[in-house]
């Protein structure tokens, strides 16, 4: 597979077909992402088709794909305006119901292949289309990219991936996590692996707690339909921050081919469980009415299109641990909510105290932080240093540099992985069933209600008593 960006002339996917073609995903993020990846001179050779229920037309397809092109052109090289003018005269639209057998197969047959099948449908939908699909119906080369979330729970993943198989080899499934650009992924193992200074002391004896969260300030955004079904666990835990968990923690894999690195993300995570019970390792709150973003954010249960007796979380917080001897005893605090006062999107490792300060030292002595932002990428060290004026008292110290930041957005970066063949920022097989196995115990205790579900204002630093123990 490849390690580079994919500026190789001869991309092994001929045509991205978007199954969902008039839906939100594909208008706000899909197409966007796409034109900036053609305008860079990147994708050339590729061409685009769109399918949908009936009810949306060709001529529609085509004013949405144009309006987007056009706003890439200012930004495009040479090569990549005509390129995105190639998309605009040749992009195809087919009224298409992904569940009557035979239809799909047929339009892929009509299309110049290899061929990407991009699911940017609702996960049952994109399910049964999959599970009407006899072997040998689609070609060989024929990729399948699936959005999350990958099934419901441990189960339903470990069967959709029986189901996908038998449709197409192991490497041309992509699972997407458009959370995980390449750049930060890479960046994420450059930081570790490349640094004699930091690879040494990620280890137990070393590093007291790795906290990561996603907070933010957005609320529901009128997308009850999907997230009253998911939930913050689901939504962004399970989905997200346990891969970033993984290469936080991961061993140094061999070499950065796909293979190695995703064995040794699969091993770590096999690894993972919750804390303690779900009892103790667990919070879930929703919030209220409030004012966030300077607008006035209604209550959640009053959202529209939100079922209140479902009982869905807003902001989830789970403690982990990891059985290896790398991190034994070592605490993994993963946090995201929505509507929150603060944006915060990091990872925070907490190194432990020195082993003996010096008597005579004054002010506080507080632990060192690492700490990696996320979007933009960014990397901070807090250290203790000797303050100006009294040599004696310590002061903190803020060490800081901006990462690797892509030129492409998210769904321009996953989109390259998969138009270049390279499953980088894919999720494995075994890897989206381990994700599910961690969360499952979780999302029954809260089903029973055996951990409260507790409340905080729109806006607000969330329930009371979280900020301690989320070290804010």
């Amino acid at each position: 597979m490849k390690l580079d960006s994919g500026t190789a002339n001869d991309l092994p996917v001929r045509t991205l077909l978007i199954l969902g073609a008039s839906g939100d995903l594909t208008g706000r993020l899909l197409l966007p992402g796409l034109a900036r990846l053609i305008g860079s001179g990147r994708a050339p050779g590729i061409a685009l088709a769109g399918a949908g229920a009936p009810g949306y037309s060709p001529a529609q397809w085509a004013e949405r794909v144009t309006t987007v092109c056009d706003a890439a052109m200012k930004d495009a090289t040479d090569t990549g305006k005509a390129q995105l003018q190639q998309i605009v005269t040749g992009t195809s639209y087919t009224a298409l119901d992904v569940t009557v057998p035979g239809e799909l197969s047929k339009l892929v047959a009509s299309l110049e292949g290899p061929v990407a099948l991009y699911f940017a449908l609702p996960p049952a939908v994109s399910q049964k289309a999959c599970e009407i699909l006899e072997p040998g119906e689609l070609p060989e080369t024929t990729l399948l990219v699936m959005e999350k979330p990958f099934g419901s729970n441990e189960d339903s993943a470990r069967e959709l991936n029986r189901t996908l198989i038998r449709l197409v080899p192991e490497p041309n499934i992509h699972r997407v996590d458009h959370f995980l650009g390449k750049g930060t992924v890479f960046n994420i193992l450059g930081l570790r692996f490349a640094n004699r200074l930091l690879e040494p002391l990620f280890t137990a004896e070393h590093v007291e707690k790795i906290e990561i969260f996603y907070d933010e300030d957005l609320a529901l955004e009128g997308r009850a339909g999907y997230y009253d079904r998911a939930g913050a666990l689901r939504d962004m835990i399970q989905s997200h921050l346990l891969q970033i968990l993984g290469l936080l923690t991961m061993n140094a894999p061999a070499t950065l081919y796909e293979r190695d690195v995703r064995d040794h993300l699969g091993s770590v995570l096999r690894a993972t469980a919750l804390a303690g019970t779900p009892e103790d390792s667990t919070r879930r709150a929703r919030y209220t009415a409030g004012t966030s973003q300077g607008r006035k954010v209604p209550d959640y249960a009053a959202e529209a299109g939100v079922s209140p007796e479902a009982k869905t979380e807003t902001l989830a917080e789970i403690t982990l641990h990891i059985n290896n001897s790398r991190w034994a005893g070592v605490p993994f605090i993963l946090r995201a909510g929505k509507a929150l006062g603060k944006i915060r999107k990091e990872a925070i490792v907490t190194f432990r105290p020195v082993s003996h300060l010096p008597t005579g030292f004054k002010g506080t002595d507080e632990p060192t932080k690492l700490r990696i932002g996320f979007g933009p990428d960014t990397l901070q060290l807090d250290l203790d240093v000797n303050g100006p004026g009294d040599l004696y008292t310590l002061d903190r110290v803020t060490l800081g540099a901006e990462l690797n930041s892509p030129d492409l957005l998210p769904y321009g970066e996953v989109l390259l992985g998969v138009l270049s063949g390279d499953p980088t920022l894919s999720v494995r097989g075994d890897t989206a069933e381990e994700c599910w196995r961690i969360v499952d115990p979780i999302l029954a205790a809260w089903a029973n209600d055996e951990v409260p579900l507790e409340e905080y204002t729109a806006g607000g630093a969330g329930p009371t008593g979280w900020e301690t123990n989320c070290q804010l």
